[in-house]
């Protein structure tokens, strides 16, 4: 099992998205998603890393993804995002039997449920409404395929992973896990940050995340 400490910074305090990022860059922990689980099915893998940090209150993410020959098809919330260029977060609070997931595609389009099961959800509607997305995407062409470095950065609300008001995420421990995918792409992946042993693709498997500790 993987595990990340995720570090207490003060990452409101700068009112720029651009000087938030810049903190995550410097202070976040990083996370590296670098597990092809199914390589004989699906062998794709790219660069690709999230930082984390939280002040308490949100937990505050960024993705940077390089070289992909991506899709963007998808534009409003809840929409099957995957299929698209897509990156993903998936958490357990300790002794919970459901766990959520937060999908967020190149375009920002973000779908966010609760789950028993993987048939078994929840959408997570006024939740998703209260998580900030920012992306960007440059273009370049290397042997005359054009592929893209993106980025996506989210602020996710404590409410929106299960926390009540009155607690802080310092101190707490959840299970998680970090995804990049894109079903529906040229290149069809499914990269994991915590290794998955199962014999065809599926994120939705909470006996395999890893952990995260807020510091």
């Amino acid at each position: 099992m993987r595990k990340l400490v995720v570090p207490l910074q003060v990452v409101s305090q700068f009112e720029t998205v651009f000087d938030r990022i810049k903190l995550l860059l410097e202070k976040g922990a990083m996370a590296v998603i670098d597990q092809v689980n199914w390589r004989d099915l699906y062998p794709g893998e790219l660069p690709v890393n999230v930082r984390a940090a939280h002040d308490g209150e949100v937990l505050y993410l960024y993705y940077t993804i390089k070289g992909e020959a991506v899709s963007a098809q998808h534009r409003n919330d809840f929409d099957p995002v995957w299929k698209d260029s897509c990156v993903e977060f998936f958490m357990q609070r300790e002794g919970d039997i459901h766990y959520r997931n937060f999908e967020c595609n190149i375009l920002g389009a973000l779908l966010a449920a609760r789950h028993e099961t993987r048939e078994s959800a929840e959408q997570l509607t006024e939740e998703v409404t209260s998580i900030f997305r920012f992306a960007t995407i440059n273009h370049h062409y290397l042997e005359g395929r054009e592929l893209s470095d993106w980025s996506l950065y989210l602020e996710i609300p404590k409410k929106a992973m299960g926390f009540d008001t009155g607690e802080s995420l310092s101190g707490h421990k959840i299970r998680a896990n970090f995804y990049k995918c894109g079903d529906e792409t040229p290149e069809p992946h499914y990269i994991s940050w915590s290794p998955i042993n199962l014999p065809n693709p599926d994120f939705h498997v909470p006996h395999f995340f890893g952990l995260l500790e807020f510091a």
